[in-house]
């Protein structure tokens, strides 16, 4: 019991960081989506102009609804800019477009964190929702003990909890390698201006930064139930 009470403080802690960087990630982006491109182009064209100034002509730039719900799907080749993304001609817009285009360039150059993110999906999908109820069910049958079923039961639930750790660090480099590709793109090509680039650039900086706490918290839980398991053998 003390073992899942310490768990709960460690998961607040994490949420109120990820919160906190969410947050602010929100307002920087309310901030330089007040920064209008002198270029007149919105995020649609943006990511287009990218993706041939790449060589890239099998990608289709489409609209999706929500906030902050862009992203590159490399199953159909599809840039999915939410609507104001799409539609917008800001600062914001340019880096989120820019971005996402990032992860099509880094597609169509097989860069290979990206195909070993891509490939843990199917599994991460299916072993990251019961990871943390193994390894619980396996302490409360006395994995701690290191013997028994409880204790293999605890391994597994480690083991799947650690293909989710995995994930989120992978993620990290795929990550900022996208943001590197998106603005060095926007300023070689001078697609924006030097005040617009650093909105851009603050942007993407913390919105990298959401996925740096993601990845901490995923290492620290893994950790932590990795000690409860192990911490009490002999």
């Amino acid at each position: 019991m003390n073992g899942l009470f310490g768990y709960y403080i460690l998961i607040g802690a994490i949420a109120l960081v990820s919160w906190l960087v969410s947050n602010q990630l929100k307002r920087k982006f309310a901030k330089y989506s007040k920064v209008q491109l002198r270029n007149g182009m919105n995020g649609k064209e943006i990511a287009e102009k990218m993706l041939a100034d790449n060589g890239i002509s099998d990608v289709e730039v489409i609209s999706v609804k929500g906030q902050l719900t862009d992203h590159y799907n490399p199953k159909n080749k599809t840039v999915n800019l939410s609507e104001s993304v799409y539609n917008q001609r800001n600062a914001a817009s340019a880096a989120v477009s820019a971005h996402e285009c990032g992860h099509a360039v880094q597609h169509a150059q097989a860069y290979k964190a990206l195909e070993m993110r891509s490939a843990l999906v199917p599994i991460v999908s299916v072993t990251s929702g019961m990871s943390q109820w193994l390894v619980i069910g396996g302490l409360v049958l006395g994995a701690a003990a290191g013997v028994g079923l409880g204790y293999y039961v605890a391994v597994a639930g480690l083991i799947f909890m650690g293909f989710a750790t995995v994930f989120s660090l992978i993620t990290l480099p795929v990550e900022y390698d996208a943001s590197n590709r998106a603005l060095a793109w926007l300023k070689a090509k001078n697609v924006v201006t030097p005040e617009e680039y650093k909105g851009s650039e603050d942007a993407l900086k913390w919105a990298a930064r959401t996925y740096l706490v993601a990845a901490i918290g995923a290492l620290a839980s893994l950790l932590y139930w990795a000690l409860q398991v192990f911490g009490g053998r002999d």
